[in-house]
């Protein structure tokens, strides 16, 4: 999928690639439940742009972040970029549920993901930014 793997310089890995090493690299259940998660933001959103920020950080975009995928020790934490904006009727935000900005699901090992919830998330926050951007656009545009 061309849309996903970034503009690399040959040579250079894309973020897709970086993605794909990441999982690999952690061969246990933090990889398993990343690749997991990922499969699911790439079928809510086939236009979704994968990059690698902030020194090894997934992170899918769509008109600006969506969100991110940070692998620790005892959890991997998608956390939203808008996410105090989205309505989670599923009740997935678990984390970072104090901020006025982001929201975050932690994952820990033997959870199960919501699959039509999380992909209804990602859905939401797709056209928050959409609608955000479409504000930003020039007088005369």
């Amino acid at each position: 999928m061309e849309n996903m793997t970034g503009n690399a310089a040959e040579g250079e890995a894309s973020p897709s690639q970086r993605i794909d090493a990441r999982i690999t690299e952690l061969s246990d259940w933090r990889g398993a439940m990343l690749a997991r998660a990922r499969a699911v933001i790439r079928r809510a959103d086939p236009e979704v742009t994968e990059e690698w920020k902030w020194r090894g950080v997934p992170v899918w975009e769509h008109d600006g972040i969506l969100c991110t995928g940070e692998t620790y020790k005892a959890v991997v934490k998608l956390t939203f970029a808008k996410g105090a904006s989205l309505d989670d009727p599923a009740g997935l935000f678990n984390a970072s549920l104090e901020g006025n900005t982001r929201r975050a699901i932690d994952l820990h090992e033997g959870d199960t993901i919501e699959e039509s919830a999380l992909a209804a998330l990602i859905l939401e926050a797709v056209a928050l930014n959409t609608a955000a951007r479409g504000k930003q656009k020039p007088k005369g545009a």
